[in-house]
C-alpha cells in the first residue's frame, strides 16, 4: 500500500474572493506587513494578488470576484506572543483606519483583537504563542 502524501509540509494557498484587491493589499501588505508575492491581471477573465512572506510555508491569493461571502466566524489568526509586536500590529491596523471589531466567538476578545479587511473577512491579531 502506498505512502499518503505528507500534506502537513506543503505549501498552503488560502484563496479568497475580493471585490477590492487594491483595499487587500493595503490592509495585508501595509497593514500586516505581508510582501505582495505575485499578481495577475485578466488571466481567463480573473484577477488576482498572492500577499505573504517569501520564506512561510503560506500565502494569501485574493481573486477579484463579485459578492460577499464571509461570515463573522471566517477567520485568519495570526499568533503574536512577542506583546511590542502585537501592539505595532495594532497600531499599524488601526492608523489605516481599521478599528478592531467585536468577535463572533468571545475567547479571540480575551488575548486579541480581531480586524475585518476590506471584503468583510476577519483576521486576528492574538496575543498568545501557538499551541495557546
Amino acid at each position: 500500500m502506498d505512502r499518503p502524501a505528507d500534506v502537513g509540509h506543503a505549501h498552503l494557498r488560502v484563496v479568497r474572493p475580493s471585490d477590492d484587491l487594491a483595499a487587500n493589499v493595503m490592509f495585508y501588505r501595509d497593514g500586516l506587513g505581508f510582501e505582495v508575492l505575485s499578481e495577475f491581471r485578466d488571466h481567463d477573465g480573473f484577477d488576482a494578488v498572492m500577499l505573504g512572506r517569501k520564506d512561510a510555508a503560506y500565502h494569501l491569493a485574493f481573486v477579484h470576484k463579485a459578492g460577499r461571502v464571509p461570515s463573522e466566524d471566517n477567520l485568519l489568526v495570526f499568533y503574536l506572543p512577542d506583546a511590542e509586536e502585537w501592539k505595532r500590529a495594532v497600531t499599524r491596523l488601526e492608523e489605516l483606519g481599521h478599528k478592531p471589531v467585536k468577535a463572533f466567538n468571545p475567547y479571540w476578545d480575551k488575548k486579541g483583537k480581531t480586524f475585518e479587511d476590506p471584503d468583510g473577512y476577519r483576521v486576528v491579531l492574538q496575543h498568545a504563542r501557538w499551541p495557546a
